[in-house]
């Protein structure tokens, strides 16, 4: 109850930050933009460098970039939208902006692309972004998850870079360390989000559920969970949490700044996390491997778009500065400053290992995801994706307080998201 409360309190302050300008043609000098990365290093800097270029081609407009946290973002992006306060960018995560489409709130594209004869052939991961026959936004990023580590604290602990569960395991459990004999666990194996969002915990949660062959639907959208190996999936990620080899009520913000600072030994994560890692007390110690849980989780990220209840004045800024993004100035960068791999086919990405030596590893964990057909939004529950990530999630929890066998939680979720499904 209490985290709904907050949910609803965060919701609320941030439709009363931004109702004070209300949209009108008038006040199109200003556009909202809402987004979870705006601290976040690399994304962030990325971001902000696109919104300087666009202000600057755009005299007397500005763009007011303001942070939700990821834990309460859908839940506060839809308060605004219903409240008829949307911002004018819309950024969302690939898994959570159907419902926003099927709503009529996000703009179609198609007539903005093809007034300026942009060919979307060959986008990565654009194919997501087709709802009811319409281009409902612009994939930002198609990724595969990658392993980071801190090589002192495995040698220290006379183990390997792990290749598979059973060494990753076997790792996290001789590198978690009391370090000063106080009783507190203050070196861990490995680090995940306990504490935020299910879109967020969902993921984290698919290292283990895909490395035991397991996923929540199959290609004709049935509903998969009751099976021997999503049994074995969160018997893994169990072990992981009830042995205290990950830290617990912390957000993937605070794991991430935990690893870059020393205190995590592996960490499994999407290329966002090296611009953290770059900024931590350990940075140059870290390092980067193919993920030892494989098929990495990877897939498609996150979109841009625009609120389509908005003016006509406004949707074109909003879509020069989505053209500022896409362009391939810009999409170079997504690699160079932000570490990820672009998804415009015509990106040059040519050097761009001087700047970020994993580069290519990227690309092969991206590869290896799609070869694999891994995507974090189920087929078959994609409107209902919120509804089953924080059903899933309360299970998975309740697993862990009550010391709940995976062989009965499976039953349960496999019921539950069938009713889901069925509406």
């Amino acid at each position: 109850m209490k985290h709904l409360v907050k949910k609803a309190t965060t919701a609320a302050l941030v439709a009363s930050m931004l109702c004070t300008t209300a949209m009108t043609a008038v006040q199109a000098e200003t556009l909202r933009f809402i987004s979870w990365q705006t601290d976040d290093g690399g994304m962030g800097d990325w971001w902000r460098d696109a919104i300087a270029t666009f202000e600057a081609a755009h005299e007397g407009v500005k763009i007011e970039f303001t942070k939700v946290e990821r834990a309460s973002y859908a839940d506060s992006m839809t308060t605004l939208f219903a409240g008829g306060q949307p911002p004018h960018i819309v950024h969302l995560a690939s898994f959570e902006y159907q419902t926003f489409a099927e709503n009529g709130w996000m703009e179609n594209l198609d007539p903005w692309l093809k007034k300026d004869g942009i060919d979307m052939t060959g986008w990565a991961g654009q194919d997501t972004c087709r709802w009811n026959d319409e281009t409902a936004c612009i994939m930002l990023l198609y990724f595969g998850f990658m392993m980071a580590y801190n090589p002192d604290i495995l040698a220290e602990a006379g183990v390997e870079v792990p290749t598979n569960y059973e060494e990753f395991l076997a790792a996290a459990r001789a590198t978690t360390k009391d370090l000063n004999g106080d009783g507190i666990t203050d070196q861990f194996g490995t680090g995940h989000e306990t504490s935020g969002g299910a879109g967020q915990y969902l993921t984290e949660l698919l290292n283990y559920v895909l490395s035991a062959g397991a996923y929540w639907t199959n290609k004709e959208g049935k509903v998969t969970i009751d099976t021997p190996e999503m049994i074995e999936g969160l018997t893994r990620y169990k072990t992981i949490i009830k042995e205290g080899l990950s830290p617990v009520d912390m957000s993937a913000g605070d794991v991430r700044k935990l690893f870059a600072d020393g205190k995590i030994a592996m960490r499994l994560d999407g290329p966002w996390l090296y611009g953290t890692m770059k900024k931590g007390a350990a940075a140059d110690r870290l390092k980067i491997a193919f993920p030892a849980l494989t098929p990495p989780v990877g897939g498609s990220s996150n979109v841009l778009g625009m609120a389509s209840e908005i003016s006509d004045e406004q949707k074109q800024l909003v879509w020069d500065f989505i053209k500022v993004v896409m362009s391939p100035d810009f999409q170079r960068k997504y690699a160079t400053v932000a570490g990820n791999t672009p998804p415009s086919p015509k990106a040059d990405v040519s050097g761009v290992e001087e700047s970020v030596p994993h580069f290519p590893l990227l690309i092969k964990t991206q590869k290896a995801a799609a070869a694999a057909g891994v995507d974090r939004i189920p087929t078959g529950l994609e409107i209902q994706y919120g509804e089953f990530g924080k059903m899933v999630q309360e299970e998975v929890q309740r697993m862990l307080i009550q010391d709940l066998d995976p062989a009965d939680v499976v039953k349960t979720i496999q019921a539950k998201a069938e009713a889901i499904q069925a509406g």
